[in-house]
């Protein structure tokens, strides 16, 4: 009687593959703040009336937020600071808002804006003398008062709507660069030149329900 047959091997077990590491986290959005977001009466008007208000309910509304990031370069901040009471601000408005210097020795910026803001500040300076001379030249005797009042407003947006005519704006927008973040300003200045080195803008009219679709998903 023959011995009964071993039995077939058992095949061995198809290797299984590794799980598949998870996906990296999204990066964060980054937006940086101008001073105009809670200065400007019609663009405050959608977080509260006075500077004070409005910045206290962003700050309530930005901790909702997950994944997004503000920014705002220290002068501004330091702007900001003569437009609301601080004693009113909650305690960890420095966390919602960080405070960040562009890095001036580091970023590079194309040699053609220079030639371009040189050129738009030339065109502006002509035109704010072309309105002198007509003040000088026209109006009624004893009409100085509103001559004057008139050539300060022309004089005024001849010179610097449009344009980026402090170091605060100059950091904001070299800040928004750096970190590749959005502007948000209501500074015609600051968006147009925002726009000349590629950087989004968001209009901060609508801020607030950009940020509560944020906070909805």
């Amino acid at each position: 009687m023959e011995p009964p047959s071993a039995p077939p091997p058992r095949p061995e077990p198809a290797p299984t593959s590794p799980a598949p590491p998870p996906p990296p986290p999204a990066p964060p959005r980054r937006m940086v703040l101008d001073t105009s977001i809670f200065t400007n009466p019609e663009i405050r008007a959608a977080f509260g009336p006075s500077p004070t208000a409005a910045l206290a309910a962003f700050l309530q509304l930005a901790r909702s937020l997950r994944g997004v990031e503000f920014y705002m370069p220290p002068s501004i901040w330091t702007e900001l600071g003569n437009f609301i009471d601080a004693s009113a601000i909650p305690a960890d408005a420095e966390l919602v808002i960080q405070r960040k210097p562009p890095n001036k020795f580091e970023l590079t910026v194309p040699a053609f804006l220079l030639y371009e803001l040189i050129e738009d500040v030339r065109r502006r300076v002509d035109k704010g003398l072309r309105l002198a001379e007509e003040a000088v030249r026209g109006g009624r005797p004893g009409a100085e008062d509103e001559r004057i009042a008139a050539l300060r407003k022309k004089y005024r947006e001849a010179l610097r709507e449009g344009i980026i005519d402090s170091t605060e704006d100059v950091e904001l927008i070299l800040l928004a660069k750096e970190l590749g973040a959005i502007v948000v300003s209501a500074d015609r200045g600051v968006v147009t030149w925002a726009e000349k080195l590629g950087l989004r803008w968001i209009d901060p009219a609508a801020l607030k329900g950009v940020l509560e679709s944020l906070a909805r998903h």
